[in-house]
Order: C-alpha cells, then sequence, then structure tokens
C-alpha cells in the first residue's frame, strides 16, 4: 500500500477530494489506477508526525510512504506554489540528515529543513540559504526517520505556501491554528478584532495555501500514477 502522509487537514483536502477517499478508521483510503493508498493527517511538529507514523506503519504494510503538504521560502523570489522536491531533508533538532526516493517528478534540488520553531530572523535565513536550504517545514524529518529505522522507501513533495522573511507569517497568525492542524476560530475572530486590517493578509495567505496544497497534491498523485508497480519494498 502507498500512504500519504500530510500535517494539516487543508493539506489532505486536495487529495481526498481528487482521489475520493473514503474514511477508514487509519484515515482515508483509495485506490490510483487500482494501486490501494491510504492518507493521513499527522498535526503539526515533529513529535506528533513522529507518533502519527509509528502508528500508521504499525497497523499498515506500507510500501511507500510520501509526505505532501506546504513550506515555507527562506527567501523572498520563490513563487507561491512552487514544488519543492529536495535532494536531503535536514532536522534542526540534531542536524540529522534524511534522503528522499526520488518521485521521478520535476527537478529535486535543494535541503528541506524541518524544524519546531517559526523561524524569523533574516540572519537565520541568509544563514540557511547559505547551505543550500530552500524551504521549511515542521514535520518531513521526524517522518523520515521513522521510515529510515523501518526500512520503508519515503519521499517529499511540498508547494511555496508563504515565504519566511516577508513578514506575511509571524507568531500571531501561527498561533491561528490549532496543534492538529485546524483553525483555531476562536484566536481568529480575537485577532480580527484586535486587528481588523490584518483581513486581507489573512486572505493572501489562505490563497498562497490553497494554490500549494492543490500543487502538491497534484504532483504526488502524478509520481504514484507514474511509478513502476514494483520495486519500493
Amino acid at each position: 500500500m502507498i500512504a500519504f502522509v500530510c500535517a494539516m487537514p487543508m493539506e489532505l483536502r486536495p487529495l481526498r477530494r481528487r482521489l475520493r477517499l473514503r474514511k477508514t478508521g487509519l484515515g482515508y483510503a483509495g485506490r490510483i489506477d487500482h494501486r490501494p493508498v491510504i492518507a493521513a493527517i499527522t498535526g503539526m511538529g515533529t513529535a506528533l508526525a513522529h507518533a502519527a507514523t509509528v502508528r500508521l506503519l504499525d497497523a499498515v504494510d506500507v510500501e511507500w510512504l510520501i509526505v505532501v503538504g506546504i513550506a515555507g521560502a527562506v527567501e523572498n523570489q520563490t513563487p507561491l506554489g512552487t514544488l519543492v522536491l529536495p535532494q536531503l531533508v535536514i532536522s534542526g533538532v540534531d542536524g540529522s540528515g534524511y534522503r528522499p526516493t526520488p518521485l521521478g517528478i520535476g527537478s529535486v534540488h535543494g535541503k528541506l529543513w524541518t524544524t519546531d520553531e517559526l523561524v524569523l530572523d533574516p540572519t537565520v535565513h541568509a544563514d540557511l540559504r547559505a547551505h543550500g536550504v530552500v524551504a521549511l517545514d515542521m514535520e518531513t524529518a521526524a517522518v523520515a526517520k521513522v521510515c529510515d529505522e523501518r526500512s520503508v522507501p519515503w519521499s517529499v513533495v511540498r508547494a511555496i505556501s508563504d515565504r519566511a522573511g516577508d513578514g506575511s507569517v509571524d507568531a500571531e497568525i501561527f498561533g491561528l491554528s490549532r496543534a492538529d492542524g485546524r483553525p483555531n476560530f476562536p484566536a481568529v475572530a480575537r485577532y480580527l478584532v484586535s486587528q481588523p486590517a490584518a483581513l486581507p493578509r489573512l486572505i493572501r495567505l489562505a490563497k498562497g495555501a490553497k494554490l500549494a496544497t492543490g500543487r502538491a497534491a497534484e504532483a504526488a498523485i502524478n509520481a504514484v500514477s507514474q511509478s513502476p508497480r514494483e520495486g519500493f519494498n
């Protein structure tokens, strides 16, 4: 079985719709060209991602796992929706590196940096760029660690939804989502009451996220459709 892993419901939504996945006890199940697939939501951050991946691999015989979702660019020129197909995923916790199985689509390039922290310092962004980092996320290295420990091939396809250095995301914006990735509607309401001028900013972020989740999902589906039926075990 092929598994898709997403941190947030909004990242899974395009996969659910395009593949007409049905809800199961473990997540959402369906098929791509007669190949069984399952899609699961981990929640945000390395701890939740690690735990959810362990549960999934304990319950299902997974031949290939693909992390699908959004990422933040570390420079301000990257167009929103740009696919991130990294050569290497780096854990910001301990510096360990994980090499994904190529998806066979697009151009593999750069490093993806996984961190639980919201990285807003331009000096840190510059240092990450100097070391080949092209984007930031909060789950992939944790998923990769579990997969490598169990000899499960894994890949990652993310798309840029925002840029870490352009001021579109800050600690307040980050706090508008719950740990499970769902919007924190009371927090959103309080935020808009205190800062009504921020509504256009939230709308832009939502549009960027919708664009990115759609492109990441499309790329993941195409990768599975084009892959050989054997060879991932």
